[in-house]
């Protein structure tokens, strides 16, 4: 009877144990998982309905020409830029072909001036132009490089350049140009089509028109060769107005400068570099799964700098991506409140432009920089 009763009370209690292991794997699974609440927030896009903004060639008389994508039997396409958040600064230029939203982009070329052409999956080209009031079709081409911008425009017969813009339903203009993260000709390959630039609807840059053609002797849309390097400084900006100075650590506690760089006439879309003992290192919004992005500049062998603002007192404030609205990553210094402070590039003359990341695609990982995971491409860009 004894050996009977405690095999009773040991089943008990066994089941017992199996309920409490089983009370707990629920509870755990019921709980928030650490990868979805560490999930970095800029993935938390703010959206919006899709504000599709007009494509037009502008005549000199004022006049606006539609742009379209053309099929090789001539059949028309329309074209649109795309405001899917609530930002309007960087926006995507598409073809929409079949009810399809197909890249436009400036092509790899030897000539003088650069194709633009939406690419479909199978690597099918759209070629873009503008059509004229009486039905004339006008090539729409890159044709002037500065620095990471190609200037595009509409071209008639005549040689004479129509501005080529992205206007939105409410009457706001952007520019539409070609934009480039790499420095040689070939910025990817996409379908197997050589690609020069990505094509983007930004905010109107001063003066970014003003441009003389090359001769036949220069070399083929070089256009910096006279330029004096500008560098801009980059401060973190307080909540009393004073400008924090940016730094990039290594493992050691060494500090190096962190610089925009103006290397053409252009000023709306600048690099951002880390000057790491006579090398620039690329400065970039890196893949992440914590709260905010880290911001690192990269160097050799993917060995990472960190980026910080220092304040008066030397304290070091983390510099970090905090959200994302459509192609933009919002940068922004961390005090010890938490409060977010704005990221500005001051040129030597007294012009500013905002800090940002910009993203080029619609994945996760932009490219991979010497083997590190870019989330996005840190920038100087126009306000």
């Amino acid at each position: 009877m004894k050996n009977s009763s405690q095999s009773f009370i040991q089943t008990i209690s066994y089941n017992l144990f199996i309920l409490g292991v089983l009370f707990l794997f629920t509870a755990c699974n019921n709980s928030p998982s650490k990868d979805k609440t560490s999930k970095t927030e800029t993935e938390e896009i703010a959206k919006v309905n899709d504000i599709l903004w007009n494509v037009k060639a502008i005549h000199p008389d004022g006049q606006s020409l539609d742009v379209k994508a053309f099929n090789e039997e001539g059949k028309s396409f329309e074209i649109k830029a795309i405001q899917n958040s609530d930002q309007d600064i960087f926006l995507d230029i598409k073809a929409i072909v079949d009810d399809e939203k197909l890249p436009v982009k400036m092509l790899q070329s030897e000539n003088q001036f650069v194709p633009v052409a939406a690419i479909n999956k199978e690597g099918v080209k759209y070629f873009i132009k503008a059509i004229t009031a009486e039905g004339e079709k006008l090539d729409v081409k890159g044709v002037a490089r500065f620095g990471n911008i190609v200037i595009m425009k509409a071209i008639n017969k005549k040689g004479e350049f129509y501005g080529v813009k992205a206007i939105s339903p409410a009457g706001q203009l952007n520019d539409i140009k070609g934009v480039k993260i790499n420095r040689g000709d070939r910025e990817m390959s996409l379908q197997g089509i050589g690609i020069h630039a990505h094509i983007k609807a930004m905010h109107p840059a001063a003066n970014e028109d003003d441009f003389k053609l090359p001769s036949k002797n220069e070399k083929k849309r070089s256009y910096k060769s006279d330029f004096e390097r500008i560098i801009w400084n980059i401060k973190a900006v307080t909540t009393d107005g004073k400008n924090l100075d940016l730094k990039a650590f290594d493992a050691e506690g060494n500090k190096f400068d962190v610089k925009a760089t103006q290397d053409s006439k252009q000023h709306s879309f600048m690099n951002i570099k880390a000057f790491v003992d006579g090398y620039e290192l690329p400065v970039k919004v890196m893949e992440s799964a914590d709260e905010y992005a880290p911001i690192n500049a990269i160097g050799k062998n993917g060995v990472l700098y960190e980026i910080k603002a220092i304040t008066t007192e030397g304290e070091k404030l983390d510099i970090k991506g905090v959200s994302r609205s459509g192609n933009i990553i919002n940068v922004k210094a961390i005090n010890k409140n938490g409060e977010l402070l704005g990221v500005k590039a001051f040129a030597p003359d007294g012009k500013l432009n905002q800090v940002k990341g910009i993203k080029i695609f619609n994945r996760k990982v932009e490219m991979k920089t010497q083997g590190q995971p870019v989330y996005a491409h840190l920038k100087a860009i126009n306000q």
